[in-house]
């Protein structure tokens, strides 16, 4: 259980959830109840199959909370919303800003901003952590790019100028990404960032990797009541969940290439888990995405100190806590949003 800018989230398989007066009584086996005023709440968050009880449910509509399931793994079940929420008036605005180019350009910004200064100290880190590669020379050379180009961020007047930077910055980090690997293994090599299909074992890694992350970003923007699908970085493009995109652009590198890297280096992931085609493409197989997929899972369990509401809490949380951060400035209850910058 934790209580994260008056969302409740629920992420213990063994936890019921029921009403007790004006209070949800969180019961989980072994454990004591705990109560919680009805009151402080504005979404109760479930990954659990346990559930809640139908009279707690009726409460939660009464009186505007939404409460959102998910399963274990972190896919959207349902919403219970009743009639008198903010929800409708939260995407209206949202609407809004993506229909300014003015507004949406402010969000953008720092979509960008988040993403490169994440790049930046995952360089960082490894110049810190291991001196003794061979280029580290070059490491230095693209975090040290990265760092001058953050104040063209804030200046960036448009979107495809936004767009160049953020292209410009990943072909100076994918330009040393390869060092990041140091598990000598020749299946895991890394010549540039290939996609549509991957054409090495590293590049499948990353690609799952970022359409799961993809996932859990379009899951918590639902969860609280904003509309995946209109961005204000990424354009409208039917099917394509734009705002979960623009909210995992900050979150690929400590959340995607930090779990493939780490996999890697580790020994996890091996040569077993791919296919490699005639026609060069490489994916993982059947046996290789149910173990990616089961250290991913077991990899969200583990605590962080989120940077801005300076808590500790689970990385499965971060996509949550960055979009409730986007609603509340949407709201207008934020000045601006505050990406998540990783150290």
């Amino acid at each position: 259980m934790r209580k994260l800018l008056n969302t409740l989230y629920i992420i213990s398989p063994d936890t019921y959830l029921r009403l007790d007066g004006e209070n949800v009584v969180i019961q989980r086996d072994g454990n004591r109840d705990i109560h919680l005023p009805l009151h402080t709440l504005e979404n109760i968050i479930c990954f659990t199959y346990r559930g809640a009880s139908p009279q707690l449910l009726g409460k939660c509509v009464e009186v505007g909370i939404d409460v959102s399931f998910f399963t274990p793994e972190g896919r959207f079940l349902a919403r219970v919303s009743g009639l008198p929420n903010g929800n409708v008036l939260l995407r209206r605005e949202q609407y809004r800003i993506a229909d300014s180019y003015e507004r949406k350009i402010l969000y953008a910004r720092q979509f960008i901003l988040g993403k490169v200064f994440n790049s930046r100290w995952i360089l960082e880190r490894l110049c810190r952590d291991h001196p003794e590669i061979d280029n580290i020379s070059s490491v230095e050379e693209q975090s040290a790019y990265l760092k001058a180009v953050l104040p063209s961020i804030a200046e960036a007047e448009n979107i495809n100028g936004l767009m160049g930077i953020e292209g410009d910055c990943a072909r100076h980090y994918f330009s040393v990404f390869g060092s990041l690997i140091r598990k000598s293994d020749n299946v895991f090599y890394f010549a540039g960032r290939n996609k549509r299909p991957p054409l090495d074992a590293v590049n499948a890694l990353l690609s799952f990797a970022y359409s799961i992350l993809a996932k859990d970003c379009t899951a918590a923007l639902a969860s609280i009541g904003l509309d995946p699908y209109v961005g204000f970085l990424h354009s409208d493009r039917p099917g394509r969940v734009s705002l979960a995109l623009d909210l995992e652009e900050e979150l690929r590198g400590p959340v995607a290439d930090r779990f493939v890297i780490s996999g890697i280096n580790l020994g996890i992931f091996t040569s077993k888990m791919f296919d490699f085609r005639e026609n060069g493409a490489v994916f993982l197989n059947d046996d290789g995405r149910k173990l990616f997929l089961q250290k991913w899972q077991s990899h969200k369990k583990e605590q962080l100190r989120h940077p801005f509401l300076e808590e500790r809490i689970e990385w499965g949380l971060v996509p949550y806590v960055q979009a409730l951060l986007l609603a509340r400035t949407i709201r207008g209850d934020l000045d601006s949003y505050p990406p998540f910058l990783w150290k």
